[in-house]
């Protein structure tokens, strides 16, 4: 049983990430919890309210974001009615990385799956401000999706590594699962001029081999070069539809989310983005 949380702002978007979400595990039992987090609204107001005020806000929201995921669920039904799918629905009143980590520990998630970009739809910005805050906090997998993305089946999946970094077995065993289930290649890219050399990256390889076993897997190595440039150009050239990457300060990947605008970040992938934790959690 696989337990997926979609945070949801009601936009395009989002409605857009669930439905992606839903086809790619069109073949697996699910529990998806829709999520939708309303503190800022409230504490954004620009009035000053009193504390009774508050309360009647809170509810009134509760009540409305309540109805909302009512009609969400119809929504849902409508393009998807199936029976290896349940769906629960949380309106709460709280900060939304607090909320998700909450509901990702409490459930024991296996993804967050949400678009690229929300209601303010910045396109100065790489991801919607919630989403990056989510890839760099969320204590679980992340899954962007682009806005305007139609889902189509994944075949080939590119994972740039320099194998410098332990990886989690949990993160790899659901690579490994959704490169099975779409009986996709992965593309191990390797950004270098020289071949792997120590014995951390030769054993970090294994490690990756070992957990990816049952998935055609592809090592490949690319001359040194800006490596945002080196992955797009693979993306490109092969044809990617889905990329991947980790979450770590050793990694390619936090030298691309902590850029703010397009005028600084070459990569912005037309596909979908998996970004994997590199750091234990609780529920393993």
């Amino acid at each position: 049983m696989r337990k997926i949380v979609i945070p949801t702002d009601f936009s395009s978007g989002a409605y857009n990430a669930l439905q992606y979400a839903v086809a790619l595990f069109k073949y697996e039992r699910c529990e998806f919890y829709l999520l939708h987090a309303f503190a800022d609204e409230v504490y954004n107001n620009t009035g000053v309210l009193t504390q009774n005020q508050l309360e009647e806000t809170k509810n009134t929201l509760q009540t409305n974001y309540e109805k909302s995921l009512e009609d969400l669920m119809k929504e849902i039904h409508k393009f998807s009615a199936n029976p290896r799918h349940n769906f629960h629905t949380i309106a709460a009143f709280g900060a939304l990385i607090d909320e998700i980590n909450e509901l990702v520990n409490r459930e024991n998630a296996d993804l967050v799956v949400m678009g690229t970009r929300g209601k303010t739809n910045d396109h100065q910005l790489i991801f919607g401000s919630n989403t990056l805050q989510v890839i760099k906090y969320i204590e679980s997998p992340v899954l962007s999706i682009p806005a305007n993305f139609v889902f189509r089946e994944v075949f080939k999946i590119l994972f740039p590594s320099n194998f410098m970094i332990p990886y989690q077995r949990r993160e790899l065993k659901l690579l490994a699962e959704i490169g099975k289930a779409c009986t996709a290649e992965i593309f191990m890219l390797y950004i270098s001029n020289f071949p792997l050399d120590s014995l951390r990256q030769k054993e970090n390889k294994e490690f990756i081999r070992e957990q990816l076993q049952e998935v055609k897997v592809q090592y490949q190595r690319v001359e040194e070069q800006e490596r945002i440039t080196a992955i797009m150009e693979q993306i490109e050239k092969l044809k990617i539809d889905l990329l991947v990457m980790v979450n770590s300060r050793y990694t390619y990947l936090e030298n691309i989310i902590y850029e703010s605008t397009i005028d600084k970040i070459s990569l912005h992938p037309k596909i979908p983005f998996l970004v994997l934790q590199n750091f234990h959690r609780e529920g393993r």
